[in-house]
């Protein structure tokens, strides 16, 4: 059995990282954690009014996720978070949590990211934030826990993938 007891599925909104993460949960087995349900009343507020959130706002928000991660796999639970994971120093402060983990980054085309952003009903996170979402993503490019995975694979493929990248 492999060592990892989270798997975060990171990427920008409208990514897939809520459909990855729910079959991957299911597929490995896991509990699974939306992180959108760590952000405050305000954060989401403020994000359905089209605002950005500062880092400084997302600090806490990171804080309580990785507060989760070690409280769950202290318990014996494995998880998969679904996680935009934008940020270095926000994967920085889950891989901190010491905590044994693998990031699963979805990455894709912004306008099919975009149509998939339109498409989909009762979400807080407006369409008009993605280019904000792109500004903020630091690329995981020399992280060497992170496996990319296309959004252009159907979601068996990637499933299929994120469960190699566990073993």
């Amino acid at each position: 059995m492999s060592g990892i007891r989270v798997a975060v599925v990171m990427g920008v909104s409208g990514s897939g990282k809520t459909t990855l993460a729910h079959a991957l949960a299911d597929a490995w087995p896991a509990a699974f954690l939306d992180a959108d349900d760590f952000h405050s009343i305000g954060a989401k507020a403020r994000m359905a009014g089209g605002l950005p959130l500062t880092d400084r706002m997302r600090a806490p928000w990171v804080r309580r996720i990785a507060l989760e991660l070690q409280r769950r796999t202290a318990a014996g639970e494995r998880v998969v978070l679904a996680f935009s994971g934008l940020r270095r120093r926000h994967r920085d402060r889950l891989r901190a949590t010491g905590v044994p983990l693998r990031f699963l980054f979805l990455h894709g085309d912004k306008r099919l990211i975009a149509a998939r952003m339109l498409a989909r009903s009762g979400h807080y996170m407006p369409a008009s934030l993605l280019d904000s979402q792109f500004a903020a993503l630091e690329e995981p490019t020399a992280e060497t826990d992170v496996v990319r995975l296309s959004i252009e694979e159907s979601p068996s493929t990637q499933l299929d993938h994120a469960l190699a990248a566990l073993e």
